[in-house]
């Protein structure tokens, strides 16, 4: 983990760090230049003058700083242009510890490649000004739903626990196809990996690492509305187990077969919302319960 940021929030957006690894570099700028590679030496060169490339002790770095490995730099991402994601979050509850939020399809949890002030994270800053607002868990950004923010240091690892234990109760739910002959529910488990492309997962042979829990809601003319509860949490697990039982969520452009990146389309969502997380509050022990208000 960074020390503490030296250089301030602006609008919504934390610093960026980075320790220095091991490397011959002659100088600081030439290290950034190969590290990033999408970033223009120009533009480096003109953070640097901004004062927006510093070290732990929020002294300014130059072009010449010389690059010494171990240290912690920091610095604020930047993007010459962002496409507007047109759909609002909403804040479903907020405490002195933990902040709710309702996530529409499209928009990103976090800054990520071409996102950064469209993002849910960033936009939730500007909104309530909570500069230690961070999430303790993610949604993909094709899923819509509940998700779960910290802005309260003291607290923050005792919410990220029960995530990790496995103390939170999840549902989801997804429009698919119907399969009359499927008989509902039941509990899907497989081995999942790694896949090809990269950003993809796949099963294998082999030991069960993932289970879902997948109940019919109702039939609708076209497709079903179905209830997913994960017990275990992989990514893209509802996404490959749904696939896998030949009823694919609807829009979904990864499984079962990689479709082309439809690039700012917005048109055609992933039929997939995470309705509800719930969970016994580590702190005082009451029973918590968020729903999502958006509907497939």
């Amino acid at each position: 983990m960074a020390q503490s940021p030296p250089l301030p929030i602006v609008d919504g957006v934390a610093p960026s760090y980075l320790w220095l690894p091991a490397g011959a570099w002659p100088n600081l700028l030439e290290f950034l230049e190969h590290r990033f590679p999408a970033v223009a030496r120009a533009d480096w060169v003109a953070r640097m003058a901004r004062g927006h490339v510093v070290d732990g002790n929020g002294l300014r770095l130059t072009p010449d700083s010389p690059y010494q490995r171990g240290t912690c730099i920091f610095y604020y991402r930047e993007l010459e242009a962002e496409t507007p994601i047109p759909f609002e979050a909403s804040i479903l509850y907020q405490d002195e510890r933990i902040l709710v939020a309702d996530k529409p399809h499209f928009l990103p949890v976090i800054p990520t490649g071409r996102f950064l002030h469209e993002t849910l994270l960033v936009r939730l800053k500007k909104k309530t000004g909570l500069a230690h607002l961070t999430p303790i868990h993610r949604l993909d950004r094709e899923t819509a739903g509940v998700v779960i923010f910290s802005h309260d240091l003291a607290s923050r690892g005792a919410y990220q626990s029960l995530f990790q234990q496995r103390l939170v109760d999840k549902t989801y739910e997804a429009l698919a196809p119907t399969r009359p002959d499927l008989v509902l529910p039941l509990v899907y488990r497989s081995r999942m990996v790694d896949g090809t492309p990269f950003f993809r997962m796949q099963e294998v042979a082999g030991e069960p690492n993932s289970e879902t829990r997948i109940e019919l809601i109702e039939r609708r003319e076209t497709c079903s509305l179905y209830r997913l509860r994960p017990l275990t949490g992989k990514k893209h697990q509802l996404r490959v187990h749904l696939a896998a039982l030949g009823i694919a969520i609807i829009n979904d452009t990864f499984y079962p077969d990689v479709y082309p990146c439809k690039g700012d389309d917005l048109s055609a969502p992933l039929k997939l919302l995470a309705r509800e997380i719930a969970f016994v509050d580590p702190l005082d022990g009451r029973q918590r319960r968020f729903a999502s208000q958006r509907e497939l």
